[in-house]
């Protein structure tokens, strides 16, 4: 059961300070029942704003801000959860999910290994130095977690943004050690709210207009993340030199304040502190049921390309999130459901325009679920999608002149390239390059035994398929089916693809 709700925490300032070093101080909250703004004004914020902001003293009163690990590990009392392990070695790869190692363990076990108390050493993290080694517990369902404590779903009040009846049960929880991160990506569905509760994350942002400067993929595969090829952190600038062209937003994110990413901003996400929490909800768009063809499209493609591969030459290119690859019979049923669910939510909201009190008093109930495996039995999710959300999900000029920035809701700046550490660090390593004369190019299923498993890295060529400048030598290149893969289901390509689907069905 949840614990005893303590007295709402007094007035108190938060700060958000981007990476640039300059900080935004919000003003005191009079109150902690005393929003900055009402929910309906968060509301149109949110579905409305193209760029990402933090929004300060709108949570002062949820008991979600005690969420810290301590009173989490006495709520799941010994309930083991799985944790991804990765090295805090800054390489120039993305530490990609398939590249990680898996443990089963307690919250308390994973205190005492943060602490580095004598314990550890028999514990599920006994093979993982936490000098060396960071920990996540991410993506983990809160419906799923206290199933049988459905009590502190209502620790978390996504209503005070607009959303009535979104609470913990429509949310994940995060819980990482210092360095944990997830690699670059954008999410596919909807935008995301994330409220900071323990600890300190730092988050690099970049707009939708920066995707092709950060060398998207598809592998590994996991259905609704796009990932970048790039690790955003310590970029290979050789490899990947359109990157420098990417305009990054960085931002640390600080206990009691909720950060609003907006659809399809990519985001490379690291713990800085010793311990981390954070809470997030991913909230459905009108956008989402094209979304949901392009996905559809996606995943039949790599499907059938990855598995008609020899099995000892595959990679691992399926993420441990994604539970097997599904048949091609099987993604074409789904395929057909998405477009078929794309009209049928199109007709909805013609209708709606036309009857606009038949569907004013529906509420929503669908719960953003990114990375649950889906049902094919039963009708994508976007229809559960209420056809009233529309007028908040195109960006109108008027409402976008009536957001007030200020202590209350602070932008999210981009990064110049003169304070920008990761560009420094980046120049600075070409530098060296050019000094030492150095022209070389830097550069699934889950573990066994917890041995750390690396991915293929198919962007490596042999030494015989360069030319003496280090490039690729274009009569001797062999393009992989990753290659292939890239190019196919490129964002850009599959938005296309999907339109001229869904425009032969129309006719």
């Amino acid at each position: 059961m949840a614990g005893p709700a303590a007295a709402a925490p007094a007035a108190r300032a938060h700060a958000v300070v981007p990476a640039h070093g300059l900080s935004a101080v919000s003003e005191l909250a009079p109150c902690a029942d005393v929003k900055p703004f009402t929910p309906e004004k968060a509301k149109e914020i949110v579905m409305s704003l193209q760029q990402p902001a933090v929004f300060c003293n709108m949570v002062d009163n949820w008991p979600a801000l005690h969420w810290n690990t301590k009173y989490l590990s006495a709520l799941l009392d010994g309930k083991t959860i799985q944790f991804r392990i990765g090295m805090k070695t800054m390489d120039l790869v993305p530490q990609f999910e398939t590249r990680c190692s898996y443990v089963e363990a307690t919250l308390q076990e994973f205190l005492a290994w943060s602490c580095g108390q004598p314990s550890c050493l028999s514990g599920p993290f006994s093979c993982y130095e936490y000098s060396k080694y960071w920990a996540y517990a991410d993506y983990k369902y809160i419906a799923r977690l206290f199933e049988h404590k459905e009590e502190v779903f209502q620790d978390i009040k996504w209503s005070d943004f607009g959303f009535p009846g979104r609470s913990g049960k429509e949310s994940t929880l995060w819980i990482g050690s210092e360095g944990a991160n997830t690699p670059c990506h954008l999410d596919s569905y909807g935008c995301n709210l994330v409220l900071q509760v323990q600890g300190r994350k730092r988050w690099h942002l970049f707009p939708p207009g920066d995707t092709s400067f950060l060398y998207p993929t598809r592998i590994p595969y996991e259905e609704s993340s796009v990932f970048s090829k790039v690790n955003v952190a310590n970029p290979d600038l050789k490899r990947f030199p359109e990157f420098r062209n990417a305009t990054a937003h960085m931002v640390t994110l600080s206990p009691g304040q909720v950060l609003l990413v907006p659809r399809h901003w990519w985001h490379y996400v690291e713990s800085i502190d010793p311990v981390t929490v954070s809470i997030n909800s991913w909230i459905e768009l009108d956008a989402d049921h094209e979304a949901r063809v392009e996905e559809a499209i996606t995943r039949t493609l790599v499907c059938a390309i990855k598995s008609a591969e020899n099995p000892s030459d595959a990679d691992l290119w399926l993420n441990p999130t994604e539970i097997e690859a599904t048949s091609h019979d099987i993604n074409l049923q789904y395929l057909n459901r998405a477009v078929s669910a794309y009209f049928k939510c199109q007709k909805a909201s013609v209708s709606e325009q036309a009857h606009p009190s038949s569907f004013g008093a529906e509420k929503m109930t669908s719960a953003s679920r990114k990375r649950r495996k889906r049902q094919v039995g039963t009708e994508p999710e976007g229809c559960k999608l209420l056809t009233h959300e529309a007028d908040f999900s195109t960006v109108k000029a008027e409402k976008l002149q009536k957001i007030s920035f200020g202590p209350h809701l602070i932008q999210v700046l981009p990064q110049s390239q003169e304070t920008s550490s990761m560009d420094a660090r980046a120049v600075e390593s070409d530098y060296r390059d050019l000094i030492h004369g150095n022209e070389g190019g830097h550069f699934g299923k889950l573990h066994c035994a917890r041995k750390l498993l690396v991915m293929s890295n198919d962007c490596e060529m042999p030494a015989n398929q360069m030319d003496s400048d280090g490039s690729p030598n274009a009569s001797q290149t062999t393009l992989s089916t990753n290659d292939l893969l890239d190019c196919l289901v490129n964002p850009h390509v599959i938005s296309l693809v999907a339109q001229l689907l869904l425009e032969r069905t129309r006719i």
